[in-house]
């Protein structure tokens, strides 16, 4: 039971539009506020896999997603709980302030606004006022009203181009009745560096501590951060029904700069009902525990990595011997390295595990993005056939071959049909949504 004494106030960094530099606002954010002494919960509305990995960095603690669309209202109190006993929250929206990815859903559409509201956090806004000065409020205000319910604590100006940019574009929001928090000047040197499904990987960055430094000094330098923490408002959410329980009690997990993408949800759900998590790195040809009751193969980027995974015969020979006894399931990247071969972005096909005949391509690329809504047509490790879950698919590579049983029948938010319906063979299954939720019977 959450206990809303110990439930701390937070805010919802958003913005109108992806690009405007809200990851740049919430990353100097947490170290900033956590270098203050505060101990700082991140959270990441919708379902975005790379930037709360960012976010541990900066604050030292777990981010959470929050998503509207996949969780019902129990598990979404559940995973809210998880900032009992932080000083602060904070939220990095996903896309612009009001986007939903779905068209319809269990909770909501999920939005960042839909987060906000369910958790009370007003809006800290970061507007792009690179080409305007006064128009921005305009815009700003638009946010501000588009849905009174929406609690709203001011905006963030970025890119301002000069102090007299500046002042004009303070005497739009003073116009407008909106707080400013902040004014960032336009930086060419706080980039992330990106890849084809977004930045790169926390652990890939070539010098994230430094990068960290530079933004806590930037926002520092240019946002009241008292005014932030004053304008922190919220609630503890409604008794949830907890964490989602783990699929084994042993869980081989394979974790590298290959196989990072698991929920922070599903880890701590698994790891609060006392399942034991034992990390290994097919990267480094290690192999999976052989006391271990499940190998769980979780998304990533295999095809950045397909030379040296091709190269891990000891990683291919146990996951080949564990499969012959005991269940192993990979999504996304994992259900690639499941399967037969992968082809390269030159056309050269590189051997993966075989434990499914999937063959995956990364030269014919087309990109594969939404929600996903799965009715299992056979069990996989912790679900039963005719089971609903909800998930999410975010990748490039494309199916060539694909002789195995069908795992379900997919759709995506709209109850369109997609193609990715996910493999199984044996004790072996995979799919390429990364799973978040299954549906309550």
């Amino acid at each position: 039971m959450t206990d809303p004494a110990r439930f701390p106030p937070g805010v919802m960094v958003s913005a109108p539009a992806s690009g405007t530099g809200k990851t740049t606002v919430m990353l100097g954010l947490l170290r900033a506020l956590a270098d203050d002494g505060l101990a700082v919960q991140p959270f990441k509305s919708g379902p975005d896999y790379i930037d709360p990995a960012f976010h541990r960095a900066e604050a030292g603690r777990a981010s959470f997603n929050l998503d509207s669309w996949a969780m019902d209202a129990g598990l979404f109190a559940a995973i809210a709980a998880q900032g009992e006993g932080a000083d602060i929250c904070v939220g990095e929206g996903s896309m612009g302030l009001y986007d939903g990815v779905a068209t319809r859903g269990r909770a909501g559409f999920g939005s960042s606004a839909e987060t906000a509201k369910a958790m009370g956090w007003p809006v800290v806004l970061v507007i792009d006022v690179g080409g305007q000065a006064q128009s921005a409020a305009a815009t700003a205000l638009g946010f501000a009203r588009y849905d009174p319910d929406v609690p709203f604590a001011g905006v963030i100006l970025n890119r301002v181009a000069s102090p007299r940019h500046e002042r004009l574009t303070r005497l739009g929001m003073e116009r407008a009745g909106l707080t400013v928090l902040g004014a960032l000047p336009r930086r060419g040197d706080l980039t992330l560096p990106e890849r084809h499904l977004g930045l790169v990987q926390a652990v890939e960055h070539p010098d994230l501590e430094a990068a960290i430094v530079r933004y806590a000094t930037f926002l520092r330098d240019h946002v009241d951060l008292a005014a932030i923490r004053a304008a922190a408002r919220g609630h503890a959410p409604a008794a949830g029904h907890g964490l989602p329980r783990p699929p084994a009690q042993r869980i081989a997990l394979a974790q590298d700069a290959a196989f990072s993408f698991t929920y922070p949800h599903l880890l701590e759900g698994w790891r609060a009902a006392g399942a034991e998590i034992l990390p290994f790195s097919p990267l480094a040809d290690e192999v999976p525990d052989p006391a271990a009751d499940l190998v769980w193969l979780p998304g990533g980027y295999p095809e950045l990595h397909v030379g040296a995974l091709a190269a891990a015969t000891r990683f291919r020979a146990a996951l080949r011997c564990h499969a012959e006894t005991r269940p192993v399931h990979g999504e996304c990247g994992g259900y690639m390295a499941l399967g037969a071969g992968l082809i390269d972005k030159d056309g050269v096909r590189h051997e993966m595990a075989g434990l499914l005949g999937l063959v995956t391509s990364y030269e014919t690329r087309r990109f594969h993005l939404g929600y996903r809504r799965a009715m299992l047509q056979a069990p996989m490790p912790g679900v039963a056939a005719g089971a609903a879950l909800r998930g999410h698919e975010y990748h490039y590579s494309t199916i060539i071959e694909q002789p195995d049983d069908t795992l379900a029948a997919v759709t995506d938010a709209d109850g369109t049909p997609v193609p990715e319906t996910g493999s199984r063979r044996g004790s072996v299954t995979g799919t390429f949504f990364h799973l978040i939720a299954a549906e309550a019977p």
